[in-house]
């Protein structure tokens, strides 16, 4: 079965998270480079191996292009966590995070066939999700105290939001207060969200970077 696509900025960036942080020093590179980003580049085989994984999570991968521009933004997340000697993360945020994709799929079978079909091996998958895991904690860190709700958004989310989808659903709305301390949540991860795409623009502009994928393969 497959999983089902979390939109989002954050979501979306954590569903690319390449498993050896997709970025290594000039001197190693033993692969085609498709991206310079400072002194660091992006090789050809951190955009196959994302595609990989979003083949796992989503049955299709995105662009090349797309996901060149996930990976420059996963440097830049990367690059400031490590600045601020942000916490590595723990191993039961790793468990959790597998856990949850585990159970995305209708049981674990086909879980492990769509790996195998995506050409993910189980150690690559939980370093991919180790390195999730860190830079989800990163931007929850940095943005989550700044964004500021109104019990107004909350009630609008609810009453727009929760009641309609239930309704064609069939189903009997929950009431607000049972519905509350999620809805506060999908509100403030819209708000990191929002915020993490604005420093990510902020922080393209200020880099250099220069791209030379449409150059591999011709």
């Amino acid at each position: 079965m497959r999983a089902r696509r979390r939109n989002g900025f954050l979501a979306a960036l954590l569903l690319l998270i390449a498993g050896r942080t997709g970025v290594v020093r000039a001197q190693k590179v033993v692969d085609r480079v498709v991206a310079r980003v400072e002194e660091e580049v992006i090789l050809q085989s951190d955009v196959e191996q994302l595609a990989r994984y979003q083949v796992l999570v989503d049955g299709k991968s995105e662009s090349e292009t797309q996901i060149l521009d996930r990976l420059i933004d996963q440097w830049i997340v990367r690059k400031e966590a490590e600045a601020s000697h942000f916490t590595p993360v723990s191993a039961g945020d790793v468990d959790r995070g597998m856990s949850r994709l585990e159970r995305s799929f209708a049981n674990k079978e086909d879980f492990v066939a769509q790996r195998e079909k995506a050409g993910i091996s189980e150690a690559e998958l939980k370093q991919i999700v180790t390195a999730q895991a860190y830079l989800s904690n990163y931007l929850d860190s940095r943005f989550r105290p700044t964004v500021q709700l109104t019990e107004e958004a909350i009630h609008d989310f609810y009453n727009q939001r929760v009641i309609p989808r239930a309704k064609e659903r069939g189903q009997e709305p929950p009431s607000f207060d049972a519905a509350r301390d999620l809805i506060l949540e999908v509100l403030i991860q819209q708000g990191i969200n929002e915020q993490a795409d604005k420093w990510l623009k902020e922080s393209r502009a200020r880099l250099s970077i220069t791209k030379f994928l449409n150059e591999v393969g011709a």
